[in-house]
């Protein structure tokens, strides 16, 4: 997951083929209790593209508004495959990057990577990250419910993901990553009235990672063995937003 930061910022991606990967997530099966929470009554082996077009998983984040931080005015803008695949492989041949998302090579490995969610029913959404007015660095904001995740913590309905990396060196090292962290959870909070939590889960080897999300408002809540790494499970409560 994100971290930020230094070593943070570089990547915080599921690494492919660890089991985590967005294919898995997006083949995940929407259990019974999920679908009734939306007001379905269709049963849990409906295909995904039916269910996207009677609910929105993640409450349009391209309708979220900019926000103002001490780093500048910052907005998440949904990928779009022919304005944006070049910036972002660029961004995953970083050494750095790479390190964490494994996704250098071509520009195909990283439409690979987008692909499934751009085509997908909602449940994970591709965003650049826009400070004041300059893309630079890219977000996955994904319902952490109907993850593979969910298998390895106790999910809550609606529970919200978030995976980032910060695309250029000038804004790694400085605090902006911790900055960015707290915009992006504030905006699903403010923006999904019923996600009561926002999660992620940064590799617990990654001191500077770990650091970020806690300077951000998020608290550790437990340490969580996934297939690709053990990670730090990494909560931000819409309870105690205003106290963290």
């Amino acid at each position: 997951m994100p971290p930020d930061d230094a070593h943070a910022d570089a990547g915080t991606g599921p690494a492919p083929g660890a089991g985590m990967g967005v294919e898995d997530t997006l083949d995940l099966k929407l259990p019974d209790e999920f679908l009734a929470l939306f007001g379905e009554d269709t049963p849990a082996t409906t295909p995904a593209t039916v269910l996207s077009s009677t609910s929105d998983l993640l409450d349009n984040p391209a309708e979220w508004r900019p926000v103002t931080t001490t780093a500048g005015v910052f907005q998440l803008v949904p990928v779009r495959l022919d304005r944006d695949l070049s910036v972002i492989s660029r961004w995953m041949n970083d050494p750095a990057v790479a390190a964490f998302w494994e996704l250098a090579g071509a520009e195909a490995v990283t439409a690979t990577h987008l692909r499934p969610q751009l085509d997908g029913d909602g449940r994970s959404v591709p965003c650049l990250g826009v400070l004041s007015g300059i893309p630079m660095s890219y977000w996955e904001i994904y319902r952490a419910d109907l993850d593979p995740l969910a298998r390895h913590y106790p999910a809550r309905p609606h529970d919200t993901g978030i995976h980032l990396l910060i695309g250029g060196v000038n804004n790694r090292g400085r605090g902006v990553g911790t900055t960015l962290l707290r915009a992006v959870s504030d905006l699903v909070l403010d923006n999904r009235p019923l996600c009561a939590r926002v999660v992620a889960e940064p590799d617990l080897r990654n001191t500077p990672s770990v650091s970020a999300f806690l300077s951000a408002g998020f608290r550790f809540s437990a340490e969580v063995e996934l297939p690709d790494k053990r990670a730090a499970l990494m909560v931000r409560d819409r309870a105690h937003r205003a106290q963290l």
